[in-house]
């Protein structure tokens, strides 16, 4: 979507390498990126642009998303618990919905809590989608949340709702694995499934 925009915009594309970076703190954020690595850039550019981006990336939602190596093992195994699991994500709620429904896993999560389900500036590392995604598993006790994520925001948000969180290694991560300040660490989901028993 990124080089679908920068060819509308007459820009040169950028390889999968260069743009893999700038994935992780938003559609905005990357695509401002895009610009930049491109050409001049300004705030109108950006805003002129960004509706492009969007709707192309909606468009194609899915298509080569294959889920992590070992998440659908863990679901599984996390299913065969009871355990209820829930999707708290940054990407706009409609975006996350439509991704999840394509790849078959939207009735796998109990809720999915986008970054504009909350209002405006109530995405995460706010506590806000955090509070609400309990409140939709029905959990009373925030401590017995377990939250996986790969950016700060995700650990920052965790740790103001009171909830644990566990950083995977090989998500799109913008800082060494060990500043999030995680209460752990996995190089691959077949590593989470110990962690609930400690």
């Amino acid at each position: 979507s990124v080089n679908f925009t920068l060819t509308q915009m007459g820009r040169a594309t950028l390889t999968r390498d260069a743009v893999r970076p700038m994935v992780g703190l938003g559609a905005k954020h990357m695509l401002a990126q895009g610009i930049k690595r491109t050409g001049d850039f300004d705030d109108a550019l950006l805003a002129q642009w960004l509706p492009v981006l969007l709707d192309h990336y909606e468009a194609h939602l899915g298509s080569d998303s294959p889920p992590f190596d070992g998440l659908l093992d863990l679901m599984a195994s996390l299913d065969a618990r009871g355990v209820k699991m829930a999707v708290v994500t940054n990407k706009y709620e409609r975006f996350a919905v439509k991704l999840l429904r394509e790849i078959g896993m939207l009735d796998r999560f109990q809720c999915v809590i986008g970054g504009d389900t909350m209002g405006p500036g109530k995405a995460k590392p706010d506590r806000a989608p955090m509070d609400e995604m309990a409140r939709r598993c029905g959990l009373s006790d925030p401590k017995r949340a377990v939250f996986l994520g790969d950016s700060i925001y995700d650990v920052m948000a965790a740790k103001a709702a009171g909830m644990r969180s566990i950083a995977v290694s090989f998500g799109f991560l913008h800082q060494p694995i060990e500043e999030l300040g995680a209460d752990a660490i996995v190089d691959h989901y077949d590593e989470v499934l110990p962690l609930f028993t400690k």
